[in-house]
C-alpha cells in the first residue's frame, strides 16, 4: 500500500511490515533511517501473531529499510550507510523493530507542526549560542583577570581562556552517547543547568587555579548543545528542509566566539570585578535558556519516543507484557553501563575509522584553529597599531560576525536549491554529496580572506581593510563549515556521535592553535603567517570535497557493515 499524502525522499520511505504467519517473529521495517538507534523488542518466548504495535504501512526501501529473512536474521543500521547485522535466535529470542504507525504519524517529530519544530530548533540554537559566547567573552579582559588574581604567567593567563575550549573536546564523548540512550531533551537541560552552576562558581573563584577548574567544568556543560544540537535538527527535519534549520543552529558556534569579545570589551572598560560580572552575565543567559527550554523544548529522539509509546501500549495490551525494549545494537544481556561504554567509544571510532568523517572533520578543525589564530592578532593590531580602546577594539569582531551571518543565509538558500536540482536530475533521490558544491566556493574564498587580512594588517593599511579580509575569511569558513555539518548528518546513522567526533577534533585545534600563534606571527609576520595558513587551507579544502564528490558514494558503500 502506498502513501501519496507525502512526497517522501528516499530515506523517508515507509518500510514494509513483514509478518511471520507462524507468529514466531515480526519485523517492522524502519521508515526513517536518519534517526539513529532504532528500538528492538525482544522476548524470551514466541510472541503471538498479533501485530506489535502498528499496522502495515507500505513497501520496503532496500536502501533505507530493514529486511527480515525467514525470521532468522534482522538487519540493523550501521554508522555510515545503514547496515549493521544483529543475529537472533528465531525460536527463543525473536527480534522486532518498533516503528511509527504510518508516514503521517503525529507522534513522529518530523510530522509536528512547523511552529512546534522551529520552537525546539530555536531553543537548541540558543543553547548553542550561549556556550561558545562564554568561550571568548573573557578574551579582552585577560590582563585584568591576571592582575586581579596576582598572576604573572602568560601561560596561566592563556590557559584561563583556552581551558574552556578544551572541555568542548571532552564533553561530547559522553554527552552524545547519553543522548542516544536517554534522549536529547534532558541531556540538554541537565548540561545547561550544570553550565549555569559552574559559571556562578567562576564568579566566586578565590584563585586562578580554582577559576580554571570551574571554567573547565562550565565548558563540559556548555559542550552539550554542540554535541547534540545537530542530532536534534536531524530528528526534526527531513533532508529536503534541513538546510534552513542547520543554518540557524550553525550560527551559534561561530557567532558566539565573535560576539563574545564585542561585549567583553565594553565590560572591561566600564565594570570592576571583571570575572564576577562576566560570569554573572553568562549565567543569566543560561538561566534564560533554562526558563524557556524546560517548558517548551520537547523530546525529539525517535527511539526514546517509540519506547515511551510502547510502554503506554503495554499497559492497555496484556499480550505485550512479556516483550521488553532494548536499544538496537546492544548485545543480548548487555547492561546499560556496558552499552554506555560502547557508545562513548563510538564518536572516536567514527572519527578514526571513517575516512569521510576524518577528512571533513580535519578540514573543519583546521579552519576553526585558523579562526582562533586570527583572533589572537586582533588585540595587538587594533589597540596598538590603530590606537583603539578595549571597547572599540571589540567592534573589530563585527567584520567576522557579518561574514558568518551573511554567508550562512546565502549558504542555506544556495544549498537547498542545488540539492533540489541535483536530486531532480537523479530521479528525485538525494544523496549527501549534493551538499558539497557550496563547499567548493568556500574552499577558495577562505584563503583569499586570509591573504587579504594578513597583508593589509602587516602594511598597517586603513583599518577597514583587515576587517574586510577577516570577514571574507569567515564567509568562506561558513560556506564550508555549514554544508559539511549537514553532510555528516545526512551520511551517518548516529548523527549526534558523528557531530561529536567533529566537535572533539575541532575543539582540540581551537585549543592548541593559539598556543603557537604569537611565535608564528613573530617569526613570519602577519602577511607571511596568514599566507601559510591560506596555503594549508587550499591544500586541505580543495582536494577533499572534490574527491568526495566523485568517491563519496563508493566509500559509503564500501564501509557498509564495517562500523
Amino acid at each position: 500500500m502506498s502513501h501519496p499524502v507525502l512526497q517522501l525522499t528516499e530515506d523517508e520511505r515507509t518500510a514494509e511490515h513483514t509478518y511471520d504467519p507462524t507468529g514466531a517473529t515480526l519485523v517492522e521495517g524502519i521508515a526513517h533511517a536518519a534517526y539513529g538507534s532504532q528500538l528492538v523488542l525482544e522476548s524470551s518466548r514466541s510472541v503471538s501473531p498479533t501485530p506489535v504495535p502498528s499496522p502495515p504501512s507500505g513497501p520496503v526501501s532496500e536502501a533505507e529499510g530493514e529486511k527480515a529473512e525467514g525470521g532468522e536474521r534482522a538487519t540493523e543500521v550501521d554508522l555510515e550507510k545503514g547496515a549493521r547485522a544483529a543475529e537472533t535466535e528465531p525460536e527463543e529470542r525473536p527480534v522486532h523493530i518498533l516503528d511509527w504507525d504510518s508516514p503521517t504519524d503525529p507522534d513522529n517529530p518530523r510530522n509536528w507542526s512547523t511552529f512546534t519544530k522551529w520552537i525546539s530548533a530555536g531553543i537548541t540554537s540558543y543553547y548553542t549560542f550561549i556556550a561558545p559566547l562564554a568561550s571568548s567573552m573573557l578574551a579582552p579582559g585577560l590582563p585584568t583577570l591576571a592582575a586581579d588574581y596576582g598572576v604573572e604567567s602568560l601561560t596561566l593567563e592563556g590557559l584561563s581562556l583556552s581551558i574552556y575550549v578544551l572541555a568542548f573536546a571532552v564533553g561530547p564523548l559522553f554527552l552524545a552517547p547519553l543522548s542516544e540512550m536517554y534522549g536529547r531533551r534532558w541531556v540538554l537541560h541537565g548540561a545547561n543547568l550544570f553550565f549555569l552552576v559552574f559559571l556562578l562558581a567562576c564568579a566566586w573563584a578565590p584563585s586562578m587555579a580554582s577559576f580554571i577548574v570551574f571554567r573547565f567544568f562550565a565548558g563540559l556543560g556548555g559542550s552539550a548543545p554542540l554535541a547534540i544540537g545537530g542530532g536534534v535538527i536531524a530528528d526534526l527535519f527531513h533532508q529536503r528542509e534541513r538546510a534552513s534549520a542547520m543554518a540557524l543552529y550553525t550560527l551559534g558556534p561561530v557567532l558566539g566566539p565573535v560576539l563574545g569579545p564585542v561585549a567583553g570589551g565594553f565590560v572591561v572598560e566600564s565594570i570592576d570585578r571583571l570575572v564576577y560580572w562576566i560570569s554573572w552575565l553568562l549565567a543569566i543567559g543560561a538561566g534564560v535558556g533554562a526558563a524557556i527550554g524546560l517548558p517548551f523544548l520537547r523530546e525529539t529522539y525517535a527511539p526514546v519516543l517509540l519506547r515511551r509509546r510502547f510502554d503506554r501500549r503495554v499497559k492497555t495490551d496484556p499480550s505485550l507484557a512479556h516483550v521488553h525494549v532494548v536499544i538496537a545494537g546492544a548485545v543480548a544481556g548487555q547492561s546499560k553501563l556496558e552499552y554506555l561504554k560502547e557508545s562513548m567509544a563510538r564518536p572516536m571510532k567514527i572519527l578514526l575509522t571513517s575516512l569521510i568523517c576524518f577528512s571533513l572533520s580535519l578540514y573543519m578543525a583546521v579552519q576553526y584553529g585558523f579562526l582562533y589564530l586570527m583572533f589572537t592578532t586582533f588585540p595587538l593590531l587594533y589597540s596598538e597599531v590603530y590606537g583603539w580602546s578595549p571597547g572599540i577594539s571589540g567592534l573589530a569582531y563585527i567584520g567576522p560576525g557579518l561574514g558568518f551571518l551573511i554567508c550562512t543565509m546565502v549558504a542555506a538558500g544556495l544549498m537547498d536549491q542545488i540539492y533540489a536540482k541535483l536530486s531532480e536530475k537523479n530521479g528525485g533521490v538525494g544523496v549527501p554529496e549534493f551538499r558539497l558544491p557550496v563547499v567548493w566556493i568556500g574552499a577558495f574564498l577562505g584563503p583569499i580572506g586570509l591573504f587579504w587580512y594578513g597583508w593589509s594588517a602587516q602594511a598597517h593599511a586603513h583599518w577597514i581593510l583587515p576587517i574586510i579580509g577577516s570577514g571574507l575569511f569567515c564567509c568562506g569558513m561558513m560556506l564550508t563549515y555549514f554544508p559539511i555539518q549537514v553532510y555528516l548528518i545526512d551520511t551517518f546513522q548516529y548523527a549526534a556521535s558523528a557531530l561529536a567526533a567533529a566537535t572533539v577534533f575541532r575543539s582540540i585545534f581551537g585549543f592548541a592553535f593559539p598556543l603557537f600563534g604569537e611565535q608564528m606571527f613573530a617569526a613570519l609576520g602577519e602577511g607571511g603567517g596568514n599566507s601559510l595558513l591560506a596555503g594549508i587551507g587550499l591544500v586541505l579544502g580543495v582536494p577533499f570535497p572534490i574527491w568526495l564528490w566523485f568517491k563519496g558514494a563508493e566509500i559509503r558503500a564500501r564501509a557498509k557493515g564495517k562500523l
